[in-house]
């Protein structure tokens, strides 16, 4: 994700907030959000639980599995995101990921 510093006004803020870093803005469907990381992780004297790294696994098999779909199931994936009510997921991407992410945690 891009950083940028808009010179116009922020509608909402999100997280801590403080002046140790650069502020990051990130758009969440309508939302513009700004944070700033305070304390960034030292994996070296805290290491990634296994806990941890089972999710990460989880995410990066979920995201070679949409990398690998079939052009059939991302058209039935986008019917199926056009026909939300109400509208849950802001981005297909968004959409996919929650339907993969199901199928591997079923």
């Amino acid at each position: 994700m891009a950083r940028y510093k808009p010179i116009i006004m922020v509608d909402h803020y999100r997280g801590k907030i403080c002046s140790h870093s650069d502020t990051y803005f990130q758009k969440r469907g309508d939302t513009l959000c700004t944070g700033r990381i305070c304390n960034p992780r030292d994996l070296s004297k805290k290491p990634y639980s296994p806990e941890e790294i089972a999710t990460h696994q989880k995410f990066s098999s979920v995201i070679a599995a949409i990398k690998a779909l079939p052009p059939e199931l991302l058209t039935a994936y986008e019917t199926a995101f056009a026909s939300q009510k109400p509208k849950r997921y802001a981005t297909l991407r968004g959409f996919i990921f929650a339907q993969e992410y199901a199928k591997l945690g079923a």
